[in-house]
């Protein structure tokens, strides 16, 4: 190439740059503008009203910690708009997803009941300041799934060019530096023929290093989207084990080591991971279904399908109300209808299909992200033959700590089997999930996450 050649490609170069720069100088204004929200939502509703304006979180309730969730909660006098069943389901099949419909057509006696809709998912300033700077800024790995820098806390992408950038929003979304989980019950619905469930009790703490308030850069910082300790309590076949994970963001995998009281000792497990059962759980649940979706996005080229209108799990109080008897809200075949709360809201839709080479019980999984909060509010899997065989569905509520909306209490319906797991759900346990914005205590500490940590708090 001669030098006038050079000289046109620096030129092209350098307007192309100028472009890119001025489409992200566009974007960032757009954002908590007259049309978009802070996130990147629509901040409009629906043409027909039914979905209405963001209008941002209300102010504080007064709510404090140990006091139900919904008590406070401006809407908790709303009654059901209509009732979603096996009889009518086909009338609403263009705002449900294929797993909610077969949910409803193969259980019997499963229901939706529809309340008014209401967007009151928050968005804290600075996770709006550093969603404003990670435009033009955020980049994924080489490798293109890995997150290789962002400003944080904050969303990495809110103008998601494929459906990797679009779960990165969801992965990285604001629920402080931790949850502590003080009561879980993990729970299994009986094989059929049988009422014996599956009940173990644990507690749990979830520690984002990424999340404290301010402004950081993602690669000043440990590459672990989070740390992660749970200790079972019950039942006998499960007591005294304990497992500490660490989740990396540019990482394939997990690392985790795994106690067990009847050898004294702690495992490193590199494999239980993805798809692999979870240990006690008669097959129907693996570590990468809990929270709807969980693990590395290594192993599934992601897609953005598009966004629909869809009638989802909403402030869906019952599902974490640690007031409530387990048997009350988990029934034998579904979770009772008053426990769940749907509403009308749009959702990104993000197709996942396993990469070749790579396997996966699931090679083909649809995830449906909530527009305001990037959180995963459904999730089907599809197996080798491309059917249909187990849907997830997350309970979104307010988080009064946070000033966000988050999910961790979910189900899933195992379509072919006839069972439920219900999971990250303090029912039963008369004591409530905390989000934690202060690190305070050991657990907020990666030391916490070692196997000599996990060996010496295990009674070894």
């Amino acid at each position: 190439m001669n030098k006038y050649g050079i000289a046109v490609v620096a030129v092209l170069a350098a307007l192309a740059q100028a472009a890119l720069a001025e489409t992200a100088a566009q974007q960032a204004a757009s954002l908590g503008g007259p049309l978009l929200t802070p996130s990147g939502a629509e901040r409009a509703g629906s043409k027909d009203g039914l979905i209405p304006k963001w209008e941002g979180a209300p102010p504080s309730n007064g709510w404090v910690y140990g006091k139900k969730r919904l008590a406070d909660w401006k809407y908790k006098a709303d009654k059901p708009l209509f009732t979603i069943d096996a009889a009518n389901v086909d009338k609403y099949a263009d705002k449900l997803s294929p797993g909610q419909i077969a949910t409803i057509k193969q259980i019997k006696g499963y229901r939706m009941d529809v309340y008014p809709s209401h967007r009151d998912c928050g968005i804290p300033d600075f996770v709006a300041a550093n969603t404003k700077k990670n435009i033009g800024y955020a980049q994924l790995g080489a490798d293109g799934w890995s997150l290789k820098e962002a400003m944080v806390p904050g969303f990495p992408f809110p103008f998601p060019k494929n459906g990797t950038e679009a779960m990165w929003n969801m992965k990285m979304r604001y629920h402080g530096v931790g949850i502590d989980f003080p009561h879980v019950i993990t729970a299994v619905s009986p094989r059929k023929g049988s009422t014996d469930w599956i009940e173990a009790t644990s507690n749990q703490t979830m520690y984002f290093p990424w999340g404290l308030k301010g402004s950081h850069q993602l690669s000043k910082l440990p590459p672990v989207e989070y740390y992660t300790y749970f200790a079972y309590d019950s039942p006998a076949a499960l007591a005294g084990q304990a497992l500490s994970i660490t989740l990396y963001l540019n990482k394939p995998s997990t690392e985790t080591f795994y106690y067990f009281p009847g050898q004294r000792r702690v495992r490193r497990m590199p494999a239980y991971a993805y798809d692999s059962p979870q240990i006690g759980m008669e097959g129907q649940y693996t570590m990468d279904e809990p929270l709807v979706f969980n693990g590395t996005l290594d192993r599934f080229n992601w897609k953005i399908v598009g966004k629909k209108e869809m009638y989802v799990a909403y402030n869906s109080f019952g599902t974490d109300d640690f007031t409530a008897k387990f048997g009350a809200v988990a029934k034998t075949d579904h979770l009772a209808e008053n426990s769940r709360h749907y509403e009308l809201h749009r959702v990104w839709v993000i197709e996942a299909t396993v990469k070749p080479g790579m396997r996966h019980i699931a090679p083909k999984r649809t995830y449906y992200l909530d527009e305001d909060s990037w959180n995963v509010v459904a999730g089907e899997d599809y197996d080798g033959q491309g059917k249909l065989f187990k849907y997830r569905e997350g309970y979104l509520i307010p988080v009064y700590e946070t000033g966000t909306c988050d999910v961790t209490t979910f189900a899933q319906y195992n379509l072919s089997e006839g069972r439920y797991v219900f999971d990250m759900d303090p029912v039963g346990g008369n004591k409530d999930t905390r989000w934690v914005t202060v690190p305070k205590g050991v657990r907020y500490n990666p030391d916490f996450y070692t196997a000599d940590n996990l060996r010496a708090i295990s009674g070894q």
